[in-house]
C-alpha cells in the first residue's frame, strides 16, 4: 500500500493548485442580510467593518492574543490625532467586545466615549461618516448599551450613579451628574433606575421605543412624607420613562489626553424630547412602554378587581382614588379615565400606552386613571368622582389661570361611562324623587348625612369637564342586569361603604312615620348596588337616561357590537346597541368588537382623533410647561409590534 502514498499525495497537491484562491457563493436574501448587519451587539463578534481595521494595522492575532494591548496600540491613533471615524468606530466595537470578556467598566466606559466620539465630533476634529453608513446608527446604540454596562451593579438590576472620578484604559474620567431635569419635571424622587432596553414586555399590545441618543431607564417614584405633595397622585408603584446621556465636549481633542472631564444627565421622558450636543437638537432614545408595563407589573391592579367590586366582602377594603403616571406639567389639558365594573385602570393599558406615543398627545395632555369601588350604587361612585375631579381643578390651577384644566375631558368604559355622564348634567331633584316623595330639605338627617345626600342625588354639571367620551356605555342599562337572580346575589356579596349604610338608614328612618308611601322605588331593607342601577327597568338608569349633557358640553360616542350582522339589532355581550345609542352626540363610531373595546385599535384610533380634534379646537399651548433648555420638538416613536395572542377586528 505504501507504493500509493506519493501518487496521492501528488494528486492532491495537484488538485489544490487547480482550485481558484477566490471564490463567490451566491447567499439567500436573508443570510446577506445577516451577514452584512452583523455587529458585536447582534452576533457577539465584531463586525466586517471593525475586522478590516484589525487587519489594515496587523492586530487580529494580538486582538485574540491580547486585545487590551491591541486596543492600546489603536488608541495611540487617537493620542495622535490621526485617527479616522473607520478607526473609532473598530475601538468603540473592541473596546466593548472585550469589556464584556473580562475589561469591565473602563472599557464599556472607552467603548461610550470612542462612539461619542464617532457620531458628535467638533467641525475642527476630522472626518465623519456618512449619516447612510450603518456604523453611524450602530456606534449610538453601543454608546446606549455601554453607558448602561458601564454603571451597572453587581447582584442587582438598578445602576449606581453618583459624580466620581472613574479608571479609563488610557486615563480617567471625571464625571458629573445631573438629576436636575428630573427634579423639575414635578416634584418627584426617581430611585432604582434600571435599564429598559433588555426587558421583554408581555400584554402590551406594542411596545413603544423613541430612537435617539442616550441609554433608555425606567426610574421607581419614591413616595416619602417629604416629597408627599408631588407623588400623591402617583400610580401605586409608579415607574416613569428615564434617559441617561453621557456629554463632553470635544470628544475627540479630550481622548488625546488622559484626564476627561464629561457630565452625565439624567432626562424624563414626560418633558424633554431632545437634547442639546454641539448646538444641534438630538433625538433622546426612550422607551416609555416599559416603564408603564413595570408600573402595571408591580401595582397587579388586576388582582384587585373583584375585590373592588365586592367592597369589602373579601377582606379589602378598597376606595376611589385617582392616579397618574407621571408628574402633571402646566400647559396640558387632563383626560381621565374611568373603568367599568369589576374592572381597574390596569383595562386602560393599550390605549394609554398607544396614545403617549403620539407626541402631539403627550406633550398635550395629561392622564389621569379614576378607580372606585365598582359595586357601590352608582350616585355614590359618581360623587366621589366629581368630588376627587373638583379637588384636582383646585391643585391643579388654584388661581383659574390654566385654560386647559377648564377644557377637561373624562372618558368612561360601561359603568364608567354613566359616572361620567354623571359630571355634566343637570340633575335637578330627579334622583332624589327616586327616593323619597319629601322635597329634600324637610327629611331629617344628620349634616354629614344630608351633605352626602346632596352631592350624590343633586347633581350639578362640572363647568371644567367640556368633553366627554362614553365607550360601551349602558346608557339605558344592561340586560345582563335584569335578572333578580343574579341582582340578589351579588347583594349578599357587595359590601357597601360605611356612609352609604348609614344614608340608607337615615332614608328608612324618614320613610316611617305619618307617610309610610314616602319612600318611592327603593327597597330600603337592600340599598341599590351598581348592577342594580343598571337594570333597564330600575329608577337609576331610567332616570338618568333621560337627562340631557349639559349646553357647552361635546359628547361623543364608542359603541362595540358583535358579528356582521345590523349594528342596529347587535350587542357587545354586556350591553345593547339600543341601550349604549344616545342622542345628541358630536359622534359615534360602531367598532366590531366585545364589550371590553378598550385596546381594540379603531376604538383606540377614534378616541386619538377625539382629543386631537378638541386640540385643534381649543388650542393648548403646552409650551409654558416645558423644559426649555433642553427640549426642542417632540421626537417621532417607532411602533415595535408585540404579538398579545388577540385577533384583527373590524369597524364600521
Amino acid at each position: 500500500m505504501t507504493r500509493f502514498v506519493f501518487p496521492v499525495a501528488t494528486l492532491a497537491l495537484a488538485l489544490a493548485a487547480c482550485s481558484p484562491p477566490i471564490a463567490v457563493k451566491r447567499l439567500s436574501p436573508e443570510a446577506a442580510q445577516r451577514e452584512q448587519t452583523s455587529n458585536v451587539l447582534t452576533s457577539g463578534h465584531a463586525s466586517d467593518f471593525t475586522m478590516i481595521e484589525l487587519r489594515r494595522y496587523d492586530l487580529l492575532e494580538r486582538f485574540d492574543d491580547d486585545p487590551a494591548d491591541a486596543i492600546s496600540e489603536l488608541h495611540e491613533r487617537v493620542r495622535a490625532g490621526t485617527a479616522r471615524s473607520e478607526e473609532l468606530f473598530a475601538l468603540a466595537e473592541l473596546s466593548y467586545l472585550h469589556a464584556q470578556r473580562k475589561g469591565g467598566r473602563p472599557h464599556y466606559l472607552a467603548s461610550a466615549l470612542y462612539a461619542y466620539a464617532l457620531i458628535f465630533r467638533e467641525v475642527d476634529e476630522g472626518d465623519s461618516l456618512s449619516d447612510l453608513d450603518p456604523r453611524t446608527r450602530w456606534a449610538a446604540e453601543i454608546y446606549n448599551r455601554a453607558l448602561a454596562e458601564a454603571f451597572a451593579t453587581a447582584g442587582t438590576d438598578a445602576l449606581t450613579l453618583q459624580s466620581d472620578t472613574y479608571a479609563l484604559p488610557f486615563g480617567q474620567i471625571s464625571i458629573a451628574v445631573d438629576k436636575g431635569h428630573i427634579q423639575r419635571a414635578g416634584l418627584w424622587e426617581v430611585v432604582d433606575l434600571t435599564p429598559s432596553a433588555d426587558v421583554s414586555v408581555r400584554g402590551l399590545r406594542n411596545r413603544y421605543r423613541r430612537v435617539g441618543i442616550g441609554t433608555p431607564l425606567a426610574g421607581r417614584v419614591e413616595i416619602s412624607e417629604e416629597n408627599v405633595k408631588g407623588t400623591k397622585y402617583a400610580a401605586r408603584a409608579a415607574h416613569v420613562p428615564v434617559t441617561m446621556v453621557l456629554r463632553l465636549e470635544k470628544p475627540r481633542t479630550q481622548l488625546r489626553g488622559e484626564e476627561l472631564r464629561a457630565q452625565l444627565d439624567l432626562f424624563p421622558f414626560s418633558d424633554v424630547a431632545t437634547v442639546d450636543i454641539g448646538g444641534v437638537d438630538i433625538p433622546l432614545e426612550s422607551e416609555p412602554s416599559v416603564a408603564l408595563a413595570e408600573t402595571l407589573a408591580a401595582s397587579r391592579f388586576w388582582e384587585q378587581e373583584l375585590a373592588v367590586f365586592l367592597g369589602n366582602a373579601l377582606g379589602t377594603a378598597a376606595s376611589s382614588r385617582f392616579s397618574v403616571i407621571e408628574p402633571y406639567r402646566p400647559g396640558r389639558t387632563p383626560v381621565v379615565f374611568v373603568h367599568g365594573t369589576g374592572s381597574s385602570s390596569s383595562r386602560w393599558a393599550d390605549m394609554v400606552n398607544d396614545l403617549l406615543a403620539d407626541p402631539r398627545i403627550h406633550q398635550n395632555f395629561h392622564f389621569w386613571m379614576f378607580d372606585y369601588d365598582s359595586g357601590n350604587p352608582i350616585a355614590y361612585s359618581a360623587y366621589k368622582l366629581r368630588s376627587g375631579l373638583t379637588e384636582i381643578r383646585r391643585m391643579l390651577d388654584p388661581d383659574e389661570t390654566n385654560a386647559c384644566v377648564r377644557q377637561s375631558i373624562v372618558i368612561g368604559h360601561s359603568q364608567g361611562g354613566l359616572l361620567t355622564k354623571m359630571t355634566v348634567i343637570d340633575s335637578g331633584d330627579r334622583f332624589w324623587r327616586n327616593v323619597s316623595s319629601k322635597p329634600f330639605d324637610d327629611v331629617k338627617m344628620s349634616a354629614e348625612q344630608r351633605r352626602l345626600a346632596g352631592d350624590a342625588l343633586i347633581v350639578k354639571p362640572l363647568p371644567f369637564v367640556k368633553r366627554v367620551i362614553f365607550i360601551a356605555t349602558p346608557q339605558r342599562g344592561s340586560y345582563l342586569a335584569g335578572p333578580q337572580f343574579v341582582r340578589r346575589l351579588l347583594q349578599r356579596l357587595i359590601t357597601l361603604p360605611a356612609d352609604v349604610l348609614s344614608l340608607g338608614a337615615a332614608f328608612a328612618t324618614a320613610a316611617v312615620g305619618a307617610d309610610p308611601t314616602a319612600v318611592n322605588a327603593l327597597d330600603l331593607q337592600t340599598l341599590p348596588t351598581a348592577i342594580d342601577n343598571m337594570s333597564p327597568t330600575h329608577p337609576f338608569i331610567r332616570t338618568i337616561s333621560s337627562i340631557p349633557i349639559a349646553p357647552g358640553v361635546k359628547a361623543h360616542s364608542i359603541i362595540p357590537v358583535k358579528g356582521e350582522g345590523p349594528y342596529e339589532d347587535g350587542n357587545d355581550g354586556v350591553v345593547r346597541y339600543s341601550s349604549a345609542h344616545f342622542e345628541p352626540v358630536e359622534s359615534e363610531l360602531v367598532v366590531r368588537s366585545s364589550h371590553s373595546t378598550q385596546s381594540n385599535p379603531h376604538t383606540v384610533e377614534e378616541v386619538r382623533r377625539i382629543l386631537l380634534e378638541h386640540l385643534a379646537a381649543n388650542g393648548c399651548d403646552s409650551t409654558p410647561g416645558l423644559d426649555q433648555g433642553t427640549r426642542a420638538k417632540p421626537a417621532p416613536l417607532s411602533r415595535v409590534p408585540v404579538n398579545d395572542g388577540r385577533g384583527g377586528v373590524k369597524a364600521q
